[in-house]
């Protein structure tokens, strides 16, 4: 398994019962052929740019081990997911 990290941003303009679901959602996916070391919800945060007419964001910061079979899911579900403004999966080096 290799060592990945993924950052998402969540909208701010949905209820913290859907905040708190997405969250939960994502974890399945990794923990479905992946195990997670660090799990780390960031809290509402200032974007440094508009995006999609958004100011403020809910960032979370997930450390993982997992084939990159689970990676390519993770990545087409946060694709297609309204309640994520921006994403980034990087391979972690460290």
């Amino acid at each position: 398994m290799r060592k990945y990290e993924v950052m998402y941003i969540i909208r701010t303009d949905i209820e913290q019962e859907v905040v708190q679901a997405t969250i939960e959602k994502f974890q399945g996916i990794i923990n479905n052929g992946g195990e997670i070391v660090k799990h780390d919800v960031m809290g509402k945060r200032r974007l440094a740019y508009e995006i999609n007419k958004f100011r403020d964001g809910h960032y979370v910061l997930v450390h993982f081990n997992a084939e990159p079979a689970v990676v390519a899911e993770l990545d087409r579900v946060m694709k297609i997911s309204d309640e994520i403004i921006r994403y980034l999966i990087v391979k972690d080096v460290a």
